[in-house]
C-alpha cells in the first residue's frame, strides 16, 4: 500500500509503521460541470452537399430530420428533398419480409455483404417495431448485422415504426430518397412481418421477396393468399445440412401453389428458391433472379409504370396523413374527444354520431 493516493485510517497511531488491513483513497476534487453546447443547426445547402458527398454523419442527420414531426424540421426536410430530386430514383428497391424465425437478419447481412463485395453500395432500412414505452427501436439491427454494419459500402438505418400501419415508418420513402441521393444503388427494406406491413412495403419497392422455412404444407394453410400474391420470389432459407432435402421438398410445394396464383408483377413468373444465408449458399442465384427481373420489367415498361403508380399512391397517403394529424391536433377536437370517447364507452352515444360530432367540431374550426 505504498501508493501516494492511499492513506492510513485516522484511528491509527501516527508512529505506527507497516501495512494495515484497511486503507482509504482520498476523493479527487470535483471538476467543473461540463457545459452542454447546443449543436449548430445545419443549413439546407449543408444537408444537400453532405448527402451528395455521402457524408454518413450528415446522411444520418438528414434522415432524422425527415423523421421528425416538428413543423420547422419538416419544412427544412422538404427543401432538402426538393434539391435532391434530380439525384434520386436510380436504385433497385428490394422489400424483404418473412415469417418469424426465417432468418431475415442473417439473410440480409449475407445478401448485403455479397452485393457490397460485387461493388454495389447497399442501404438497409430495417424498420423496427416501436417500443411501447420509449417509442424507440427495440430490435437493434446494427447489432444483428455486425459484419454488414462495418462494411464501408453499406449503410444500416434502424428506425422506430412510430405506430404507423403495419409497423412501417411513414417516412421510409423519403429515407430511401436520401440514400439514393447519397449514391446507394441497392435499397433493402426489411418489414417487421406483422401482416399489413407487407402491403405497405410492396407499395414502395420494385422487387418483393419473402423468406420462409421448411414445412410448407402446414405453413401454407395459415398463410394469407394475398401476401403470397405480393411476392416476386419466395426463398426457403436454412437449406443446409439435414434440412436441405426438406427445403427442396418445400420449394417444390411452393412452386406448385404459385403456378395457380396471379403473379405480383405482369410478365413475371414468381418462383420459389432455396438458400442458406448462414453459409452463403444460393445468395448469388437470388441476385441473378433480381437482375433478370429488373431487366425484364424495364424492357416491358412495367418497372417505370410501377414507379409512377407508387408516386401517385404516395400523394394520397401523404394527404391522409396530413388530414389525420390536422384533425387530432385541432384544439377543439382535443378538448371534445375525451368526452365523446366516454360517451361511446358508456353506451350513451353511438360511434357514428360521435364521429359526425367530432368532424363538425373540426370543420367549424372552433377554438
Amino acid at each position: 500500500m505504498s501508493d501516494e493516493r492511499t492513506h492510513r485510517p485516522e484511528w491509527v497511531e501516527e508512529d505506527r509503521k507497516g501495512e494495515f488491513a484497511t486503507m482509504y483513497v482520498k476523493a479527487a476534487p470535483p471538476s467543473a460541470p461540463k457545459r452542454w453546447v447546443k449543436r449548430k443547426e445545419r443549413s439546407v445547402e449543408e444537408y444537400v452537399n453532405g448527402v451528395l458527398n455521402n457524408d454518413r454523419t450528415i446522411l444520418a442527420q438528414a434522415i432524422t430530420l425527415v423523421e421528425s414531426n416538428a413543423s420547422k424540421h419538416m419544412d427544412i426536410a422538404q427543401q432538402v428533398l426538393n434539391k435532391l430530386l434530380p439525384h434520386v430514383g436510380k436504385s433497385v428497391r428490394i422489400g424483404i419480409t418473412g415469417v418469424p424465425g426465417a432468418g431475415k437478419s442473417t439473410f440480409i447481412e449475407a445478401f448485403g455483404t455479397f452485393l457490397c463485395e460485387k461493388g454495389h453500395r447497399v442501404a438497409v432500412l430495417a424498420v423496427d417495431p416501436s417500443s411501447s414505452i420509449t417509442g424507440g427501436s427495440i430490435l437493434g439491427d446494427k447489432t444483428r448485422m455486425e459484419t454488414l454494419a462495418r462494411h464501408p459500402r453499406a449503410f444500416i438505418r434502424p428506425s422506430p415504426s412510430g405506430g404507423a400501419l403495419g409497423g412501417v415508418h411513414r417516412k421510409t420513402r423519403e429515407t430511401m430518397m436520401l440514400c439514393e441521393a447519397a449514391g446507394y444503388d441497392i435499397i433493402l427494406v426489411e418489414t417487421v412481418g406483422v401482416g399489413q406491413s407487407e402491403f405497405v412495403v410492396r407499395g414502395m419497392v420494385d422487387f418483393f421477396l419473402m423468406l420462409v422455412l421448411t414445412g410448407a404444407g402446414d405453413e401454407l394453410q395459415g398463410m394469407k393468399r394475398g401476401i403470397m400474391e405480393l411476392t416476386d420470389a419466395i426463398v426457403i432459407n436454412k437449406a443446409d445440412g439435414d434440412n436441405k432435402p426438406k427445403a427442396l421438398a418445400t420449394q417444390k410445394e411452393y412452386n406448385q401453389i404459385l403456378h395457380y396464383l396471379r403473379p405480383a408483377t405482369p410478365g413475371w413468373e414468381t418462383k420459389a428458391y432455396t438458400c442458406s444465408a448462414l453459409f452463403g449458399e444460393g445468395i448469388e442465384e437470388i441476385w441473378n433472379v433480381i437482375e433478370k427481373f429488373v431487366e425484364t420489367t424495364k424492357r416491358s415498361g412495367v418497372f417505370d409504370m410501377r414507379r409512377r403508380h407508387q408516386q401517385k399512391d404516395w400523394i394520397y397517403s401523404m394527404i391522409k396523413d396530413y388530414l389525420e394529424t390536422s384533425f387530432f391536433s385541432h384544439p377543439a377536437v382535443k378538448e371534445k374527444l375525451p368526452i365523446i370517447e366516454n360517451n361511446v364507452i358508456s353506451g350513451t352515444q353511438s360511434v357514428t354520431s360521435a364521429v359526425r360530432e367530432l368532424i363538425q367540431v373540426y370543420e367549424s374550426r372552433e377554438s
